[in-house]
């Protein structure tokens, strides 16, 4: 990783982790039994690609626009603009894993290194947790940036419908049915190719894609920029979920922080299964640089869109 990038990455996890403490309910306003689960989960350590994403996004694009401090926005206002989208994106992230992870899903027991949240506090309030941290999600998207412009409404109206479909039936909910509908049923070959990317493109793409573009919708990007930053992102969780999958046979549990070898053993439908180890790298490879193909032709060069790509690709955990 780049030095750049890595001090990028540290300071907007920071950021971000600082964002979600104001942000998550506590006591008094909820139960301390459901607060010490959503923190639980929330706070367990994980490398926030998604709410990085949409601060990422918004940066680039207001650098597309000259949008810096010299030209009357300072940078510190488009982070504040994009900020409650991007927690917003994490709680709905994590509310996913939460709810994966249950028994009648994907019934694992570890998730960011220590045991899920169902073997800590019990199924029920696991999937109260994931219900609160969804709900939140929206009410904090309703409430911050505050402000009742016109532009500034419905910018924040087009993130909560972009994010709603994403997390919805046509986004990860979606592809999760039909990831349990195709575990342990079809045979691992390249004619389910298809169905395994339009799987993953709801499972995993879907809010990668809204992440990235909530950032660029809050910075104040045209329909051409927002539609460029989509394509980016398409591509990207694509190549993500390649790398996933590859880390899942190669991988280790102390570095993914999560069980390994899972997919193999519960029949799932994977890339390296359909394609083979080397051609799974190889189309992870296509799909990075097609993101960066994407961003160069929008002239969205500025920031770390184009790090974050190779960060991806080339990830070990």
């Amino acid at each position: 990783m780049k030095p750049a990038l890595d001090e990028y990455l540290r300071s907007r996890r920071a950021a971000i982790d600082r964002a979600l403490e104001r942000s998550l309910p506590a006591p008094p306003a909820c139960p301390r039994v459901l607060s010490d689960a959503m923190r639980y989960s929330l706070f367990a350590g994980g490398k926030r690609f998604r709410p990085i994403l949409t601060l990422a996004a918004a940066e680039s694009v207001a650098a597309h626009y000259e949008v810096r401090s010299t030209c009357g926005r300072p940078s510190d206002e488009v982070t504040a603009l994009a900020m409650p989208a991007a927690c917003a994106v994490e709680m709905v992230h994590t509310y996913s894993l939460i709810h994966d992870d249950l028994p009648a899903m994907d019934n694992d027991t570890m998730r960011r290194g220590r045991p899920t949240l169902h073997v800590v506090h019990g199924e029920g309030m696991a999937i109260l947790a994931g219900d609160g941290l969804f709900t939140e999600a929206f009410a904090l998207l309703a409430r911050e940036p505050a402000g009742h412009g016109a532009d500034l409404l419905e910018r924040k109206r087009r993130v909560v419908e972009t994010l709603a479909t994403a997390a919805g039936v046509a986004g990860m909910v979606g592809g999760q049915a039909l990831d349990l509908q195709a575990t342990g049923g079809a045979p691992a070959d390249a004619g389910n190719l298809a169905a395994l990317e339009h799987m993953h493109a709801c499972k995993t793409g879907a809010l990668i894609r809204a992440a990235s573009v909530a950032g660029a919708i809050m910075a104040g990007g045209n329909e051409r920029i927002v539609s460029a930053i989509d394509r980016y992102a398409t591509q990207l969780g694509l190549a993500f979920q390649i790398v996933d999958d590859i880390l899942d046979v190669e991988g280790s549990a102390a570095d993914l922080g999560k069980s390994v070898g899972k997919d193999a053993a519960a029949g799932k439908l994977t890339f390296p299964a359909l394609l083979g180890l080397e051609a799974s790298r190889r189309r992870a490879r296509e799909c990075a640089d097609r993101a960066h193909a994407t961003l160069a032709s929008a002239g969205l060069t500025e920031g770390h869109l184009d790090d974050i790509v190779e960060w991806v690709v080339c990830r070990t955990r």
